[in-house]
């Protein structure tokens, strides 16, 4: 950097102060600088005051002193430079590039600032903006690995394959390896090449390519994969067949390899795939795939046969899985009576004669294959919905084996797919405590105890494996552990606690951020490393970061919860603890007291424990004042502020504009949007979101309560402007093709009168459009008949909701009825036990969604 002669050491100093982190140290350099008169003004040691500010989580300070010394010396690329710095921290990275490009108009050939420049281009995507700035690197540096490569990979991501190959050509030709030699990065770069190549659909050559090179790969198997898939795309069978078979030969399990072969054989008869599955089976007797993979081709006697046979060899070892790995045959109705006949007759021979078949002879089968063939049993009842089988099979397993893990976990699956939570926690926590050095059975005990709302029995649970002396909930939260902090969300979603709910979507997204920020670590250390396919999966994994299953269910809940408080808000605390002191009786007031009285003891505790740690030795505190200034302070999510939020819609939109980027294929992201857009009275908006969301399934149920609450909300505002009104009427036209309400949602009805999620919707829509029709409205929804198709627990339960939450206005002798009813058909779940409190009923009501989300048939 420059600096004027005196005070040039101090800078120096302070500058190498600022690249070792030590912080402190820096600002007495800057300190001793400005002190100097002729210096007080000193552009550049200003901006690097506040740079070394910023780091010490002095935001308003830091950008105090860069601005005063960016105006000081305007002319001067450091300060342009840091105030870029200053811009990347505060993540406002497109104003951090203008700052960058600043500095290079001052000083063009700055090497440090054009790499800077890169990273927020590749970082915010800019790809024409980092082909040139690698551009600029190349020539300024063409002896360097990395100006090469970086510039290659910019037009690879820019899908200027030609310019790509010859680039990554003409560096690899500098590269000095013998043919013998096999060098993992010289060996990378090859790899890389040929992605390239076959991105390109150059199939020939790559196949060239990878035969020349292929001595000097050190991933042989990755070698093979390429050229069997080559070969296939030129046509080339017989040479494809052969490799597929030798990777066959190296591993039996991969179906791929077995799909390529079937390919490259243009196998067109039946008996002939089965013959080729069968030559494999004698070369590899102890590999399962090609025993398990005619499975789903034969029907009929065949499939008996083959299945006989697969089921008897598993069962007699003792495979535990083997549910796991026929689970995918269950969509075909033939197969799965087969195997249940096949199963059952072994159940009921091997209690009286310790064979498969009374009419066996030879060695008897062991004690545990009855075992197994009863666990089994009780997966095959689960899976088909008959609870009681299940149970009474799994009850005979443990009956005989109350060791096995497997068995007890079974037991809680079964009773959470009932409906009975607690009793699968119960069942659970059994199976935990017969291993509780097994990490997996905990965290599957702790994800039970959350579907049952018992957050804190959770924690504890999650505590056997979490760092001591912290909570477990804060060790999760740092460790990034996802699936416990989605979970937590459903129950606090459940349970009411929006704020806590909130605080945990919160914290979610910071993951997810957190991780696109973490590229900027990968940037220059893939380009060093020349780990460059793994690279480009980075940056394409990273683009669609938020299509994951956990950003999604905890953007999902968040806007749930903002359009739920922004329908009834809550009040303020105090109001509301005044509220309920006048209304409450005097012995629940005296409960309430108490609680409060017991909250305020914990607060001083917990005052007390800040207090103690304060006084730890000097050391320690020293540390950790050093991470928290090297780490910079994030804002605290508090669940009281985050559930009183003002504007609870504009929060809910800052969810759902990642959902609509990347995950527009789900049609619950446009129903969702369609809520907002609903309450905030955005017309076409509305329309963008029915009209997308049609377009991928017409028939969904939600998405017909939309539709009619659309229709007519179009219709209560006739003050629209002429040109959306114009807009509108032609869309819906499209869409109710000229039928009225009520015509529109008698059709649907018709058209779904098995389902009874679809019957449910339109008896909403029928009381919704006609208050008078709530009598016909219900038996629609509570319809139990044999016709109907979806009569499981997560459907029956979201019927009952809705009888409950007001949709079909007040009816609670025909919601008794209906209890009833489906007490009859599942007597063991307890939302239709008789004895169902009102404190039950009311949490039901005041959450549609409660207990649906965690009923759904998996593990």
């Amino acid at each position: 950097m420059l600096y004027a002669e005196t005070g040039k050491l101090d800078a120096v100093e302070e500058e190498k102060c600022y690249e070792q982190k030590q912080y402190k140290n820096g600002l007495k350099f800057c300190k001793m600088i400005l002190s100097n008169p002729k210096f007080a003004e000193h552009g550049e040691t200003l901006a690097m005051k506040g740079l070394t500010l910023n780091c010490l989580g002095k935001k308003e300070e830091a950008y105090e002193f860069v601005r005063k010394g960016l105006r000081n010396n305007v002319k001067s690329h450091v300060c342009w430079h840091v105030y870029g710095l200053l811009q990347r921290s505060d993540k406002r990275y497109d104003e951090a590039i203008k700052c960058y490009r600043n500095a290079l108009k001052l000083d063009k050939d700055n090497l440090q600032i054009l790499r800077d420049l890169s990273l927020l281009q590749i970082q915010m995507r800019d790809l024409e903006g980092y082909r040139e700035t690698r551009y600029q690197l190349l020539q300024l540096r063409p002896t360097q690995r990395a100006s090469w490569i970086g510039y290659a990979v910019a037009h690879h991501l820019l899908k200027d394959y030609e310019m790509a190959l010859k680039l990554l050509e003409e560096f690899r030709q500098t590269q000095q390896v013998p043919p013998s030699k096999i060098d993992y990065e010289y060996s990378e770069l090859i790899l890389y090449q040929n992605q390239v190549m076959r991105e390109a659909d150059l199939f020939q050559e790559s196949l060239e390519h990878i035969e020349t090179y292929e001595k000097q790969v050190c991933d042989k198997l990755l070698v093979e994969e390429i050229k069997g898939e080559m070969l296939l795309k030129l046509g080339r069978l017989k040479e494809a067949s052969e490799v597929f078979k030798n990777l066959i030969d190296r591993n039996a399990e991969n179906w791929c390899y077995y799909e390529g072969l079937e390919k490259a054989l243009q196998l067109s008869t039946l008996e002939e795939r089965l013959q080729i599955y069968e030559d494999i089976s004698k070369q590899h007797p102890r590999a399962i795939s090609p025993r398990r993979l005619p499975l789903n081709l034969v029907p009929g006697e065949k499939f008996r046969e083959l299945m006989d046979k697969f089921l008897r060899v598993n069962f007699s070892k003792g495979c535990p899985p083997l549910f796991t790995t026929l689970k995918s045959l269950y969509y075909n109705t033939e197969k799965v009576s087969i195997i249940q006949e096949l199963v059952t007759n072994y159940e009921t021979s091997l209690k009286t004669c310790d064979f498969f078949s009374p009419y066996e002879n030879g060695e008897k089968e062991p004690p545990t294959t009855l075992l197994w063939v009863q666990y089994f049993l009780a997966q095959h009842f689960d899976k088909l919905g008959q609870y009681s089988l299940a149970l009474d099979y799994i009850n005979a397993a443990i009956a005989s084996t109350p060791t096995l893990i497997e068995l007890f976990y079974m037991k809680a699956k079964i009773y959470k797919h009932m409906g009975n939570l607690r009793e699968a926690v119960k069942w659970m926590d059994e199976a935990q405590s017969l291993d509780t050095a097994d990490r997996f059975i905990n965290s599957k005990c702790a994800k039970y105890m959350l579907r049952a709302n018992m957050i804190k029995e959770a924690e504890e649970m999650c505590s056997k494996f979490t760092r001591e002396g912290t909570s477990a909930m804060e060790n999760l939260n740092e460790m990034q552990c996802m699936w416990f902090q989605t979970e937590c969300i459903s129950a606090y979603q459940r349970l009411g606690r929006y704020g806590d709910a909130l605080k945990k979507c919160h914290e979610v997204e910071r993951h997810f951020s957190e991780i696109t920020d973490d590229q900027f670590d990968f940037h220059t250390y893939c380009m060093r490393k020349m780990t460059l396919r793994a690279y480009v999966d980075l940056l394409r994994l990273e683009d669609i970061l938020r299509r994951h299953g956990f950003y999604f269910k905890a953007a999902r809940s968040a806007i749930e919860i903002y359009l739920k408080l922004y329908d009834n808000p809550l009040t303020s605390e105090s109001k509301q603890q005044e509220r309920n002191s006048e209304n409450l009786p005097a012995k629940e007031l005296k409960k309430m007291l108490s609680k409060q009285r017991r909250a305020q003891k914990k607060a001083k505790v917990e005052e007390r424990k800040h207090v103690e740690r304060e006084h730890q030795p000097k050391n320690q505190k020293k540390k950790r004042d050093e991470e928290e200034e090297t780490s910079g302070l994030k804002e605290e999510l508090l669940p009281e502020k985050l559930e009183r939020i003002e504007n609870p819609l504009e929060e809910a939109i800052k969810f759902l504009i990642p959902l609509k980027n990347l995950v527009a294929d789900n049609i619950d992201t446009h129903l969702l949007a369609f809520e907002i857009y609903f309450r905030k009275g955005k017309f076409l908006l509305m329309l963008q979101s029915v009209k997308r969301a049609f377009a991928i399934n017409k028939n969904n149920p939600w998405l017909h309560e939309c539709l009619i609450k659309f229709s007519k909300s179009v219709s209560n505002h006739s003050n629209l402007p002429d040109i959306v009104s114009k807009v509108l009427s032609q869309e819906m036209q499209k869409i109710f093709v000229n039928k009225d309400l009520e015509s529109f949602n008698e059709d649907f009805l018709k058209h779904n009168a098995t389902s009874l999620q679809h019957l449910l919707s339109g008896a909403k829509m029928m009381y919704f459009l006609d208050k008078s029709r709530q009598e016909k409205a219900i038996a629609i929804a509570t319809r139990l008949d044999e016709a109907i198709k979806d009569k499981n627990v997560k459907t029956l339960i979201k019927v009952s909701e809705a009888l409950l939450d007001g949709s079909f206005g007040s009816c609670h002798s025909q919601y008794e009825e209906y209890r009833m009813a489906c007490h009859k058909l599942l007597p063991f779940t307890p939302a239709f036990l008789p004895a169902l409190s009102e404190v039950g009923r009311h949490g039901a009501a005041l959450n549609p969604t409660a207990n649906c989300d965690v009923l759904a048939n998996e593990t």
